[in-house]
């Protein structure tokens, strides 16, 4: 049984549909990617599974269990936790306290040490959060916003990492930094559905990957095989 499965999900924004017809399943400790052109309904996807947006059709289950009803809040809960395109780190915080807001989800009282364990293990996942974790998240670098931004959804403890867009508008050597942090997530056990316009870097760290067009499903298989796809090659991969 897939650990996140989306069967025929529709998706309007008034009279246009956003999402037609999206079916996609990632197992366990997957590494999934979702590409396609810009309006092909990547975005609005992701969105559907955090419940920002509810779908008009079709279904969302996690763990063999509907959340397509569920508020945000509680699709975190069960542990699907969402890095939204742009970052949106707190900017008027610090490194620190965005962190913390992330682990906000299973906050209880006596477990400041269980907070504090958990933010060391990201500060050792990323050491140039240890170094900036008094700065101003507004001051940091977009590379280092990212990174923050990955943090915080990792603070959550998350069963299955949404990741809309991670390397949009970072410089290609920090690009290839962000894609080599996804693909160590794996070895820490997590499960990534992962939305990227870098189809080329996509493809090269993800297990499978789905290929939308105007808010469809049209394409899956391995990365291996959608790399040498010819419609792949010309219409993502410049040839």
């Amino acid at each position: 049984m897939a650990l996140l499965k989306i069967e025929g999900i529709a998706v309007k924004y008034g009279p246009v549909d956003a999402v037609r017809d999206v079916t996609m399943d990632v197992d366990e400790g997957e590494t999934v990617t979702v590409i396609g052109a810009n309006g092909a309904g990547k975005t609005t996807t992701l969105n559907t599974i955090s419940a920002i947006l509810k779908p008009g059709a079709g279904q969302i289950c996690f763990e063999g269990r509907r959340i397509d009803h569920c508020r945000p809040d509680e699709v975190v809960a069960k542990g699907v936790v969402h890095v939204p395109e742009g970052r949106r780190v707190f900017g008027g915080l610090s490194v620190e306290e965005n962190l913390m807001v992330g682990a906000s989800r299973w906050y209880r009282l006596g477990q400041s040490r269980a907070r504090a364990r958990e933010r060391d293990r990201i500060f050792d996942l990323f050491p140039k959060l240890r170094e900036r974790r008094r700065q101003m998240a507004w001051s940091l670098s977009g590379g280092e916003q990212q990174m923050l931004a990955l943090g915080r959804a990792l603070m959550a403890r998350p069963r299955v990492l949404l990741l809309d867009e991670p390397s949009l508008g970072l410089a290609p050597i920090i690009r290839a930094d962000v894609f080599s942090i996804i693909k160590s997530l794996k070895e820490l056990g997590l499960t990534v559905l992962l939305v990227e316009q870098d189809a080329f870097g996509a493809l090269r760290i993800a297990d499978r990957a789905y290929v939308l067009e105007l808010g469809r499903t049209v394409l899956q298989g391995s990365c291996r095989a959608l790399l040498a796809d010819p419609r792949v090659k010309a219409a993502y991969l410049g040839g």
